[in-house]
């Protein structure tokens, strides 16, 4: 039986995530790829770096490595909070090329001019006039992405990114809340600025495209931290590149022959967290979901499951986390673009305190040797999808025994003292007397 053609549609984070894991499981993997149309940064965590660490994404890992002092400027104060790795996205993109070639990936660059798909088969027509047919097929192209019936979108918002050469300086990074959004800036060792800030899309007021280099200059020159980090150089008016930056939650973002990875199926306020770190939170998962669809018919319902819940728990995850960010802003509540984003996605906080007393052991879609399988997991008010182990260690069982009255010095003997106190650790956290 011939293996089936999987073509992925993008090579960033996600769709690089994706092929690497899909090779491991011995897949052949084909991606369409296009050059970013401009120059950007990103600020990138330690999560990031092990994310990419995992993925076997070395190359791209070593251009994450330029650590920044890190301002912030919020809520009425001016603080310097650890650092922040500044990331070039052109050499990083770059980066995860010679990964995927030196995997034996194969990269066709080229854009996606038309995309029709059936029951049965996928066709890509290239913009150099090739045509492609796939088995199965990933979208990877990130906001580039057709739109889908939207499950959920947050309020409407635009950045504008302004992008020059200074001089060679120490790297350093800064946030700043302003009255109508706010803003993100960052110098790079060898002189390259980056500032952009975000605004309200939907309150009108922004300037026609030809106008947005001394809009953006003018913002820049009213703020103190702008000529702090930048210098004079800051108020020179330079090419604006405007991109939506609302957060999206796609409709369904998996079938039996496709699948939504990254901001293809969820794209988050910037706010929110590294755009990066999301793309990969949903895409490590999505080689075990295709292997399931293609390997085990029988259990496909289980990983279009596995998949979509996923996607919507990480994505409301992460609008959250904005929220939150956002309410810190506290003499800011109920303005024009502060107070809807206070509010949405909703009032739920972001973590449930544990509570032993409403664990319940179901059997829900996990990742097991490839494969999306059923287990027993250990679910709870903040861990919804359910908890199956701890460092390799089956959570079921013991909850089972807790609830049973067992004492927990049974439940745990024999364990390595380390173990016993990871586990330990766990129930404390759950509230559980140890």
């Amino acid at each position: 039986m011939a293996e089936p053609r999987i073509l992925i549609l993008g090579a960033g984070p996600a769709g690089a995530a994706c092929a690497m894991g899909l090779q491991r499981l011995g897949y052949p993997v084909e991606m369409v790829c296009d050059w970013r149309r401009f120059e950007a940064v990103e600020g990138v965590s330690q999560r990031v770096l092990d994310g990419l660490r995992h993925a076997g994404l070395g190359s791209a890992l070593e251009q994450a490595a330029m650590p920044a002092r890190r301002q912030v400027h919020w809520n009425g104060q001016q603080q310097w909070l650890n650092q922040e790795c500044l990331l070039d996205r052109r050499r990083f993109d770059a980066a995860l090329r010679d990964d995927l070639r030196r995997a034996g990936v194969g990269l066709i660059e080229a854009r996606v001019s038309k995309l029709h798909s059936t029951a049965h088969a996928h066709q890509v027509q290239l913009s150099d006039g090739r045509v492609l047919h796939a088995d199965f097929l990933v979208e990877a192209r990130g906001r580039q992405a057709p739109l889908t019936a939207s499950r959920l979108r947050g309020p409407e918002s635009v950045s504008l990114l302004s992008v020059w050469q200074g001089a060679p300086a120490e790297p350093v990074s800064a946030v700043q809340s302003l009255a109508d959004g706010w803003a993100w800036m960052a110098r790079l060792a060898d002189g390259r600025c980056y500032w952009q800030i975000s605004l309200d899309s939907s309150a009108g007021g922004l300037p026609g495209k030809a106008h947005l280099p001394e809009y953006c200059a003018r913002r820049r020159g009213e703020s103190a931290l702008v000529a702090e980090v930048f210098g004079a150089a800051a108020g020179q008016a330079v090419p604006v590149h405007a991109r939506s930056s609302t957060a999206i939650l796609a409709g369904a973002c998996a079938g039996h022959n496709w699948l939504r990875i990254g901001d293809a199926a969820m794209a988050v306020d910037p706010l929110s967290g590294n755009g990066i770190f999301q793309s990969l939170s949903s895409a490590l998962q999505a080689p075990a979901v295709i292997n399931t669809l293609l390997r085990r018919p029988g259990q496909q319902a289980l990983a279009l499951r596995f998949h979509q819940e996923r996607i919507e728990q990480l994505f409301l995850r992460f609008a959250r986390i904005g929220r939150d960010f956002y309410a810190q802003e506290a003499d800011k509540a109920g303005q024009a673009f502060w107070g809807p984003r206070q509010v949405w996605p909703d009032a739920q906080p972001l973590h449930l305190a544990g509570d032993f007393r409403q664990w319940q052991v179901q059997q829900r879609p996990v990742v097991s040797h490839g494969f999306i399988e059923q287990a027993e997991v250990v679910v709870g008010p903040d861990q919804p999808l359910g908890i199956w182990h701890l460092d390799g260690v089956p959570l079921a069982p013991l909850v089972r025994g807790v609830q049973a009255g067992q004492p927990l010095q049974w439940l745990l003997h024999g364990r390595p003292a380390p173990e016993q106190a990871r586990l330990r650790g766990w129930l404390a956290a759950q509230g559980y007397p140890v």
